[in-house]
């Protein structure tokens, strides 16, 4: 079990390397001159020389990236090279808002997909056919597309709910829900699809195994033996899909905080790369 942990940790450790690196290069890659954007295009060539100097840009890209390692491992994430302002505070000033669309997605997701899922596999023919076809519906629309229909409908046409803006839940948890709903809709949709199919798969092959008959011929509902034994082992599935989404919706929290104006981790993370520096 220790050996399992510890492989699971060092390769989880090196796969961040790996990430990071690459992400680096590519900021790298696509940055362009960031001296000269900081100084702005008026300045001359003395001082753009002299800022890229100040700011360590002339380094080799190894020592850079060494640096930046060095230091991010400790958790300084050192200065925005735009507004000087620490970008530790400025993710942990943002990463509530993207955590609080995550969470809640996958919370919603987690209680829908079982709910359509046990729907699906108890009630065979037109109602798991309906599911199968809105699941592949879930995955074929992308999410943007999703988070625009939700806003033109509920937002535009309805006015039930703001288009874009946020209020913190310090300040008022109506205001609060009300900003938040629509995302969480849109970023739980594609997660319920990939759920849905998967429990939906597991609870199936669950009704067919010997146990279940041996349940039911000592006198057991089906309903419990549905919920109280069925259910139980297609948890397992169910638990390890929803790990897998929950590291999806933190990327499809990028597009959807940008669609409602939501000062999130991904208004971070699309000021650094538009920008092509790694200190947004």
């Amino acid at each position: 079990m220790y050996r399992f942990v510890l492989r699971r940790l060092l390769s989880g450790v090196l796969l961040l390397f790996v990430i990071t690196t690459v992400a680096y290069l590519l900021l790298y890659a696509g940055g362009g001159d960031i001296a000269r954007r900081i100084v702005g295009p008026t300045a001359s060539q003395a001082q753009v020389t002299l800022k890229a100097s100040q700011l360590g840009l002339n380094r080799p890209l190894v020592v850079q990236y060494w640096d930046w390692l060095t230091h991010a491992v400790t958790g300084d994430l050192g200065r925005s090279w735009f507004n000087g302002q620490l970008v530790s505070t400025g993710v942990t000033s943002r990463v509530s808002v993207t955590l609080s669309l995550v969470l809640g997605a996958t919370i919603i997701a987690a209680v829908i997909s079982v709910v359509i899922a046990v729907l699906a596999a108890v009630r065979r023919g037109w109602v798991d056919r309906v599911v199968q076809f809105v699941g592949v519906l879930g995955f074929a629309i992308p999410g943007f597309l999703i988070a625009l229909g939700l806003v033109s409908l509920f937002a535009l046409n309805l006015k039930w709910f703001k288009a874009t803006g946020y209020v913190p839940i310090t300040t008022s948890f109506g205001g609060w829900a009300a900003t938040v709903t629509l995302p969480i809709i849109a970023l739980s949709i594609g997660c319920i699809a990939s759920v849905v199919q998967q429990v939906r798969g597991s609870l199936i092959d669950a009704l067919r195994q010997d146990y279940v008959r041996t349940l039911r011929a000592r006198g057991l509902s089906f309903n419990r033996v549905v919920y109280r034994h069925v259910l139980r082992n297609a948890g397992g599935p169910a638990l390890a899909v929803l790990a897998v989404q929950f590291i999806g919706l933190l990327g499809g929290a990028v597009i959807v905080e940008q669609i409602f104006a939501l000062p999130g981790l991904g208004q971070i993370a699309v000021a650094a790369t538009s920008q092509g520096t790694s200190r947004w």
